[in-house]
């Protein structure tokens, strides 16, 4: 088992950067795939990037591929996303998720944090 919180949402205006970050903690870090994930008001949740367990591979949705980076510091049993020139449709509420090692970008993952909200001001 995983427990993840997700701090670093706010609102900005759009052409900002945010970084978000989700801590984990319990099972050994370095085990699970990580994701983000978000929630538009009145939206379905959507997925938004993907990394393996050691960071050498990582997928994103097309919407925001050259605007955010993911990136995990296994030391610090932390994933962290990297938003960039931040856009108006980009409000939601963002989630960080785990997966085993090697589940891939296309599963459905098991454990999720609880949310942090990002408002984007047009």
């Amino acid at each position: 088992q995983v427990q993840l919180v997700e701090s670093g949402g706010g609102l900005v205006q759009a052409g900002d950067s945010l970084r978000l970050s989700c801590a984990a903690s319990g099972r050994a870090f370095s085990t699970y795939d990580m994701y983000w994930f978000r929630q538009a008001p009145g939206k379905e949740r959507e997925f938004v990037v993907h990394i393996n367990w050691s960071g050498a591979s990582t997928n994103y949705a097309d919407s925001v591929k050259g605007r955010f980076t993911i990136s995990r510091g296994n030391a610090k049993n932390t994933v962290y996303l990297q938003m960039n020139n931040l856009k108006f449709e980009d409000t939601a509420v963002y989630y960080c998720a785990a997966n085993i090692a090697g589940a891939g970008w296309t599963s459905i993952p098991p454990y999720w944090g609880q949310g942090t909200q990002v408002t984007v001001s047009s």
